[in-house]
């Protein structure tokens, strides 16, 4: 089970899928929006690489305090917003392959900022969908003595509002939190 992030991942999951000898179902999630999103392009070097990446770790920040573990379109959106804040403080793992759960790449990715001391799962999708009742247990296992959060939608019966402007508020609120520092006495409130 895989969401990549970029085109050049997307290829590599297919290629691997392809030239393995034994075969095993693949479920792919892609949104459509990914094939038109600007972040979602991979340079041709990119496609050069050896393999399929299971995780996607944080190269831009170095020793982040706070890390966001994603998948995704949401990945893409919360890079831009740091971008725009500077945020210096804050890394972002993409978690390409859901399962077989990749937990040597991503406790590697996640060891790689000591500093760390709030993990965060961050997801599109209402408590009651996505991979957050299946990662957040391992992430748990993972983090030791980290603390370990999520920022997601409301449970919800669809997976959609109906509505474009509440989407979009939705959209901007789930970022802010996810960015912001203190996260945790945010959701006590």
């Amino acid at each position: 089970v895989c969401q990549p992030s970029t085109a050049a991942q997307y290829f590599h999951l297919l290629r691997r899928q392809a030239l393995r000898k034994w075969r095993k179902p693949l479920i792919v999630f892609t949104p459509k929006s990914m094939l038109r999103h600007p972040d979602a392009v991979s340079p041709l070097d990119a496609l050069t690489l050896p393999h399929f990446q299971n995780v996607l770790p944080e190269t831009s920040v170095q020793n982040a305090r706070r890390l966001l573990i994603c998948t995704g379109k949401i990945g893409h959106e919360l890079r831009v917003e740091r971008e725009k804040r500077k945020d210096t403080t804050t890394g972002i793992i993409f978690l390409e392959q859901l399962y077989p759960w990749p937990e040597a790449e991503l406790a590697a990715a996640i060891d790689a900022h000591p500093d760390a001391r709030e993990i965060i799962w961050v997801q599109e999708e209402p408590e009651n969908m996505g991979a957050m009742s299946f990662v957040m247990p391992r992430l748990r296992r993972l983090a030791r003595d980290r603390q370990v959060l999520s920022v997601k939608r409301s449970a919800a019966a669809s997976p959609a509002t109906g509505s474009g402007k509440a989407h979009e508020m939705e959209q901007r609120t789930l970022i802010e939190l996810a960015l912001s520092h203190g996260l945790q006495e945010k959701i006590k409130r």
